[in-house]
């Protein structure tokens, strides 16, 4: 068993193109050894957003604080704390914080050599 506390894990700037006032969090991923699934918690600070983008894994995710919005470019949905979501593979997907000091949320992916930065893999 592997127990932890968010903020005793290193807070890294996102740095895909086009992301603004975003960092991440690798929370649970293969470095601690997982392997089927890495845990990741987002922070998008106000005016903050990552671009409409696109992935052949899914996503689960849960909003923890703030409001924010999620769109897949054809239609925009605001989510506030307690809300979750799916995004299945392959499907656009942005997000976005226009007036919240911060919009956190968990993220949850499978373990693939693809989406695992080299720092995260055991």
């Amino acid at each position: 068993m592997f127990v932890s506390h968010y903020q005793d894990v290193e807070e890294k700037e996102v740095t895909m193109e086009g992301v603004e006032n975003t960092t991440i969090r690798w929370l649970i991923s293969p470095k601690i050894g997982a392997k089927n699934f890495a845990m990741r918690y987002f922070v998008i600070k106000k005016g903050g957003k990552i671009p409409i983008h696109q992935h052949d894994w899914e996503h689960e995710i849960f909003i923890v604080k703030g409001e924010g919005y999620i769109t897949d470019g054809r239609k925009t949905i605001k989510v506030v704390p307690g809300s979750f979501l799916y995004v299945p593979p392959n499907e656009p997907h942005a997000y976005e914080n226009p007036d919240s000091e911060t919009f956190e949320f968990l993220c949850l992916i499978p373990v693939k050599e693809e989406n695992i930065p080299p720092e995260e893999k055991d």
